[in-house]
This record gives structure tokens, sequence and C-alpha cells, in this order.
């Protein structure tokens, strides 16, 4: 896509969400090819799960600290990844709000003081990996804040209008200057800087803000470099380019078929359309590109509605559907607690945990994740086929299969009670995730749904 129409796209979904140093490092000269062999991802990914941790709504006191308490009870829900929202000072000039964006970064080598110190980060990282856990953090390449030093030290890093002054990358995100990648130098400090908290923090990636915005081959050559420091580093795309997928990302976003989703529960789409998107799926992706399924992000719970404002009663049936269609599935912090607030953005506004009322829903869908093949993801998991049913106007099914491992899912579309008719022969014995219910020989078996119900049987 041009950049006046992805610019169009983002202001739309994301409002101004997204507006957003030291280990040595020689990038390559601006548009030189990047020899390294094709994309291999790390083997602890395969059948990874990822949960996004807000650092400033997580906990009442929004630090790294604080936060860390809670990482045994997000590994016991069956979470692999914890992606961290940015953790740089944010910019004051022209900032939004009282608090400002996350993602106007102000020093790409320093730590919010609202959240720590380098000390108290690390020592974040040090307990998700002796938990087993993965950490990647947020990372702004495409825009800095208008107080980063860069504007001053370094005017020529930044994108000009016709007059010759520095401007946002999109209008609404004011708080925000555009960096230019045009200039070498650019690259080589940006390189730098992400090289050093590999380094210094010892994370393992990064999600990578409005990737699409910011020249691939600059991602490739930094992906390469990277994995001189850290060689099963994790590099996670926002953006659906499938080009990112041959040097640059392991994963991209499912942005697509969130979408869809939510035109579903607005009655503006039909089950057929989750067909057509699979088949397109197919054939712009290679197979063995990560693709994140999720159904809330910060974005979506803070611009655009919590998941009980876009699915209703529904929230359930698409949350099991988007974690068993394809890809891994993304938790973002709150939804295991039902949080039914669209938070704040740029203040305070600490997620209200509760009983945790969906955390058991949460723990059986990321758990099944990870123990059966058929959910790996990319090449390392199962074979998608919908299967027939009488009454496919409301009633979605779908095996997902890989080698002996096979689930079969059931949803309801439909307000009222449904019988799933099956229009072709599935034998074997299979299990319900959910109730413990067995069923042999499903062509002859009578599966009744709830309205807007769900289930998830494996063989």
């Amino acid at each position: 896509m041009n950049k006046l129409l992805i610019a169009l796209t983002f202001s739309l979904a994301c409002v101004s969400c997204t507006e957003t140093d030291n280990a040595t490092s020689e990038a390559q000269p601006l548009g030189e090819t990047v020899e390294t062999d094709v994309l291999s991802h790390a083997d602890w990914a395969k059948n990874a799960t990822i949960y996004e941790v807000n650092i400033r709504q997580h906990t009442e006191e929004g630090t790294f600290a604080a936060f860390e308490k809670d990482i045994p009870r997000i590994k016991a829900m069956g979470i692999d990844i914890l992606w961290l929202m940015p953790i740089h000072p944010i910019g004051k000039k022209h900032r939004k709000g009282g608090m400002g964006s996350y993602y106007s970064v102000r020093d790409y080598f320093e730590v919010n003081p609202e959240f720590g110190d380098m000390s108290d980060l690390q020592n974040l990282v040090q307990t998700a990996h002796s938990n087993g856990m993965k950490v990647i953090i947020d990372w702004v390449a495409n825009h800095s804040a208008w107080d980063c030093e860069w504007v001053e030290l370094h005017p020529e890093f930044y994108t000009l209008n016709e007059e010759g002054a520095m401007k946002s990358p999109v209008d609404d995100w004011s708080d925000v200057v555009d960096l230019d990648y045009e200039n070498e130098g650019l690259r080589t400090e940006m390189i730098k800087a992400l090289k050093f908290w590999v380094d210094v923090a010892d994370i393992d990636g990064y999600r990578c803000d409005v990737a699409e915005w910011v020249p691939t081959d600059f991602w490739e050559r930094a992906r390469a470099e990277l994995e001189t420091v850290k060689p099963d580093v994790f590099m996670l795309a926002e953006a659906e380019h499938p080009d990112h997928h041959a040097r640059a990302f392991d994963m991209s976003y499912s942005w697509e078929f969130m979408h869809i989703m939510n035109e579903l529960a607005k009655g503006n789409k039909n089950l057929s359309d989750i067909d057509v998107y699979m088949a397109k799926e197919d054939t712009n992706f290679v197979k063995d590109a990560y693709r994140m399924m999720f159904i809330t992000n910060h974005d979506e719970n803070s611009w655009n509605g919590t998941v009980f404002e876009r699915y209703g009663d529904a929230h359930a049936l698409y949350a099991t559907l988007a974690y068993t269609i394809n890809g891994m599935p993304l938790l973002y912090g709150g939804q295991e607690a039902g949080n039914d607030r669209r938070l704040e953005f740029f203040e305070k506004d600490t997620v209200s945990w509760g009983e945790y009322k969906f955390e058991d829903f949460y723990t059986k869908l990321l758990k099944l994740n990870q123990e059966e093949p058929a959910l790996w993801n990319g090449m390392h998991g199962g074979d998608y086929k919908r299967i027939a049913t009488a009454n496919d106007e409301e009633i979605f099914a779908f095996s997902r299969t890989k080698d002996k491992s096979q689930i079969i899912v059931l949803l309801n579309f439909s307000d009222h009670p449904n019988t799933v008719d099956f229009e072709e022969a599935i034998s074997g014995e299979y299990t319900s995730i959910f109730n413990g219910q067995t069923l042999s020989v499903f062509n002859d078996s009578d599966i009744k749904l709830e309205s807007y119900g769900y289930q998830v049987f494996v063989k």
C-alpha cells in the first residue's frame, strides 16, 4: 500500500495511539542488498503464545517491579512471550493528555522513569526468563518525539515538508515527528539502539510499530545485525506485508481477520467471508509466516471499543475462533479479567482485575495452542479444513490437522440455540476442552450449541 493509504487506515483504526542508546553497530550502506539466508524461526517459537503488557495500566503502581510479581500467574495461563508496550521516556513537547503517548519516544537509549530504571527492567526480563518466557519490547522506528535529542543534533534524520520544516507522519499524530530512512546516519543510529537493548537488557526481540512505514531493507539489515547479538531473536511487525517474512519478521498482524470479525458481529459480513480470507492467506503468505491472531489489543480497546462493545455476548465465540483458526494467539492484559472499559491512552487508568473471571477460559485455549501440534505456528501447525454443515449460514465448523494431532471447532454465530448437522462423515473419538464431553463418530452425534455457543474437540 502507498503511504497515504496506510496513513488513512491507521488514523481510522488507531486514531493517535501509535505516535507514538550503547552497543556499537555499523549498518550496511543505504539501499544495499542484505546477504542473509531466508529467515528461520527460533525453535522455541513454534508453539509460542503472546501477552501484551501495558505497564502503565497493568498495576496501580504502573512500574516494572509491580508487574514482575504477576509473571508467574501469566506463565501459568499458557503464555510464552511477554510484549511490553514502549518502555522509553515520553516526549513532553506537544504531549497529548497528562502522561503522553508511549509511542512518542524522547530517548531510544533510556528507560521511562515512570516505570523504573534499567535494573528494574533487567530484573523483569530475568524473572521472565527464569519462568521459561521470552520478552520483546515495542519499538517505534518510524517517528520520534519532538524533543528527542536527534531533532537538535541530527535534523537530517527527519522528513521535511514543502516549506522545509519537520512534520508529523500523520496530521493527528501531532506529538511526533517523522523520521527519514533515506538518511544513512539514521539507519546506523537506529540499529545501534536496537542492538543496545538486546545486549544490555537481554530482551528477546521487538514488536515494531507501523512497520510498513519503514523500508523493508532497513528491517532486513536490522534483523541480521540483531542476530549477531542473539541468534534466536524474535521480530513482530505491526503490518500485513508478505515480503516482511522473507528476511525481517517472524510474525505479522492479522488485522484483516480482526476487522472481518468486527464486521461479522455488526451483521455486515457473513461466514463465507472467513473462507475467502483463509484462501487469501494461503495465496499471499508463505506457509512459514507466523500470523498473530487477536480480538483486542491496546489500539482496539482504547479507540474502537472493548470486546463487549464490539462482540457483545459473542465475545468468547470470537476469541475461540481467533485462537484456533490460524497463527499465534495474543492476549491483551485485562482480557482474562473481563476488562469492560476503554483504557485511557494518555492518562493513568488501571485495569480492574476483580476475580479474573475469564482466566480459565483463556487458559484452556492458550494451553491447547502450546500442546497440540495442529495449532502450532507456521509450517509447524496443522492444515485448515472447513467442515460442511446443513446450517452453514449460522454454524461455522472446521478442523486443524497435523499428523496425529487433530482439533475440530464448532461455532454457533446465531442468537438462538442450534444443533450441528454435519453433511460429511467425520469419525473418531474427541473430547471437549471446555466441559470434557466425549463424542464418537461426529456425523452420528447430536451436538447442540447454545446461542453464540462454541466447542473445541481434541482427537
